[in-house]
């Protein structure tokens, strides 16, 4: 209304004109938490959450602007693990495809893929992740000829037993650093959820899983959740990556802040790499004082 009244034309008018300029592009309007990124101390969030380090990205007007700025962090931070002669893992998530894509190089090292494959709609799944990586020169991959999740207990210990198999899940002990995905137990949030059934889905709730990292179900305090998921997962464990010197943890949005503050608490994650939304989201609860919460 009062653009109408300084131009002297109906709102209506006013309205039409908006959904012309929004549909080319020129206008757009989304909604967003009214702190941003640049108000947050990443060193001091580092501190509060226990981390040695937290990396900020901003957050896009859509998803995919986000992950795409995500994912050149990811690639950065990728890289700069690596060193020659060393080993590296990486799971997979649709952030981490897409930064395998913006690895321009990687020194002579080996690469382990620390999950097994899960083919998600419209992206790549861990082996074609692999695989890339594996085109820079002097790039030794170690491939998991396996499917993250199977049907039960007993096809998961046959496939364990494969050499092949087995001598990548065994790389995983000697790990020099990892770049993991972060998601929350709950629809959306990861993509373990749509491969197994409502009943598992609610047990593991139910047990306490907040939290999913690699196919690793944890709860709350950082523990590992005992379900039949963890007995069907082929995946690095969490006892891997705790003996791993460096761990990049990825994760993305405000919806993940409990399932980051679980995977902190796991004791494994050296650096932090999340996007503004979730990093105001972590700043309003990290550093409390736990007495002091309680009183209130």
């Amino acid at each position: 209304m009062e653009i109408a009244r300084s131009y002297g034309i109906s709102r209506f008018q006013v309205a039409r004109y908006l959904d012309e300029a929004r549909a080319l592009g020129i206008v757009h309007i989304d909604v967003r938490f009214p702190s941003t990124a640049t108000d947050l101390d990443p060193a001091r969030l580092a501190s509060s959450l226990g981390v040695e380090h937290v990396r900020i990205t901003p957050t896009g007007q859509d998803d995919r602007a986000t992950r795409d700025a995500m994912a050149r962090g990811a690639a950065a931070e990728l890289a700069s693990t690596a060193f020659p002669g060393a080993t590296v893992g990486i799971s997979w998530s649709r952030t981490l495809d897409l930064a395998a894509q913006h690895v321009t190089s990687l020194p002579p090292c080996d690469v382990v893929q620390l999950t097994g494959a899960l083919p998600v709609p419209g992206s790549g799944n861990s082996l074609e992740l692999i695989q890339g990586l594996g085109r820079h020169d002097g790039v030794r991959t170690w491939p998991l000829w396996a499917p993250l999740v199977v049907e039960n207990k007993q096809t998961a210990d046959s496939l364990r037993r494969q050499p092949e198999i087995a001598d990548t899940l065994r790389k995983a002990d000697t790990l020099d650093a990892a770049v993991v995905a972060v998601g929350a137990w709950m629809p959306g949030l990861s993509t373990v959820w749509n491969r197994v059934d409502n009943r598992l889905r609610l047990e593991s709730a139910r047990a306490g899983a907040v939290a999913e990292c690699s196919g690793r179900l944890l709860d709350a305090s950082g523990n590992p959740v005992d379900s039949e998921l963890d007995e069907r997962v082929l995946a690095v464990t969490v006892a891997q990556l705790q003996h791993t010197p460096k761990v990049v943890a990825v994760a993305q949005g405000a919806a993940r802040a409990e399932a980051v503050r679980a995977v902190l608490a796991a004791g494994f994650v050296t650096t932090l790499l999340i996007d503004e939304e979730l990093a105001i989201a972590l700043s309003g609860t990290a550093g409390r004082d736990p007495e002091a919460a309680a009183k209130r």
